[in-house]
């Protein structure tokens, strides 16, 4: 229990860890005064410190569902527990194989990816608006945690969509050196995705707040 306790908790701690990383890294791949080799090195370290929070965010479930059964909150069976787990460490899996594989090689599992986000955000948020609607006994503080667990999913993927004119800029940068265009287009998405990825971090400390609090 006691282990599965300190998981729980190291969940929020690379997820926010991750992202901090990942947004000071991006400083780097915003200076124009920099070359392009070392604006693409900024880039590799922040994709890689972003694999951070996108596993932290895929163990949050598992993690906190078994403390829950654990403790009776959720008067389950354990044999749920082998399933959820199952289920999200092959989730996890795809997402790693996702951020290995680029290009072509890449697609399918992507959209498997996705397709894979938008069930996990329905499941969360039904459960958790059955839970506040009474449809399902659920504590208070875990119904609000399903809720903001699946808004963390629903703001991931805009910033997937807003992140979309990015990757021609860097293709272009890479393949003919920086121009003003490039550069303008690369701030531009990062400046538009930073307070959407500063409302996840919002709602991890929302959730951290439920868990320690607790409230019925």
């Amino acid at each position: 229990m006691t282990l599965l306790t300190l998981l729980h908790l190291l969940v929020p701690i690379y997820w926010l860890g991750g992202d901090l990383g990942a947004f000071y890294s991006a400083r780097f791949l915003i200076d124009p005064r920099r070359p392009v080799n070392e604006r693409m090195m900024a880039l590799t370290i922040l994709n890689n410190i972003d694999m951070a929070p996108r596993t932290t965010l895929i163990l949050a479930f598992p993690t906190g569902f078994t403390l829950a059964v654990m403790k009776g909150w959720l008067p389950l069976p354990h044999g749920w527990l082998a399933l959820v787990w199952l289920a999200f460490l092959a989730w996890l899996a795809l997402a790693w194989t996702v951020h290995l594989k680029h290009g072509p090689a890449g697609a399918a599992y992507k959209k498997v990816d996705i397709a894979t986000r938008y069930l996990v955000l329905a499941a969360l948020a039904g459960t958790g608006a059955a839970g506040l609607a009474g449809a399902l006994a659920l504590p208070l503080f875990i119904a609000l945690k399903f809720l903001v667990l699946a808004a963390c999913i629903a703001i991931g993927l805009i910033v997937r969509v807003q992140l979309v004119p990015l990757f021609p800029a860097i293709i272009a940068m890479k393949a003919t050196g920086a121009t003003p265009e490039t550069d303008e287009t690369i701030r531009r998405v990062l400046g538009r995705t930073t307070p959407t990825v500063q409302v996840i971090w919002v709602l991890v400390l929302v959730a951290c707040f439920l868990g320690i609090g607790t409230p019925v």
